[in-house]
């Protein structure tokens, strides 16, 4: 798998959908062109606890995040984690529901373990399944502080000069930046 390295040391992987009652996972094609199915580990699952579309900056302290940044962009709450996304995608993350599949972790490979981004190259069975009703409860719930902001690209622009882990996503959604 060209480098990529076996996920057996990875507790749990996970898939996040909208859709309920999937019973199996055909690999897809991804951007590289290369078929395959796409997971999250438990330590990132947070950044996917959203609806699919809902631009969203997430953040987090490494080993190597200097303490300006953790002032600067972590708050009193405690919190490991952000997840910051705009105040119109609020009510879609309280009003959605999501399907949270796990899988065998022996059927995947770390495609970034930075990111806990997993693929299988082949087809592949969730072995458990749960709803999750409330997705901000959940995010809560993991610790994570969630921010709800006008606009995402200042915080998108800083974070992403900043000493911190971040993943930014579907920032095609995200609101014009001159508005």
């Amino acid at each position: 798998m060209g480098g990529l390295s076996r996920a057996a040391g990875v507790e749990r992987i996970f898939h996040v959908s909208e859709t309920p009652g999937i019973t199996r996972f055909e690999p897809r094609p991804d951007a590289q062109g290369r078929e395959c199915v796409w997971a999250i580990g438990d330590t990132r699952l947070h950044n996917y606890l959203l609806p699919r579309d809902c631009p969203r900056v997430t953040y987090y302290a490494t080993d190597t995040t200097n303490d300006a940044d953790r002032s600067a962009y972590f708050s009193a709450s405690g919190a490991q984690s952000v997840v910051a996304i705009e105040h119109r995608w609020f009510q879609a993350l309280r009003d959605t529901q999501l399907h949270v599949y796990e899988f065998d972790p022996a059927n995947f490979v770390a495609e970034d373990p930075i990111a806990a981004y997993y693929v299988s190259l082949q087809a592949v069975t969730p072995i458990a399944q749960r709803v999750v009703a409330d997705p901000a409860a959940e995010l809560f719930e993991r610790r994570v502080e969630l921010r709800v902001l006008p606009s995402l690209w200042e915080l998108r622009d800083a974070v992403v000069q900043s000493s911190l882990g971040f993943s930014i996503i579907r920032m095609r959604n995200a609101r014009p930046r001159d508005l």
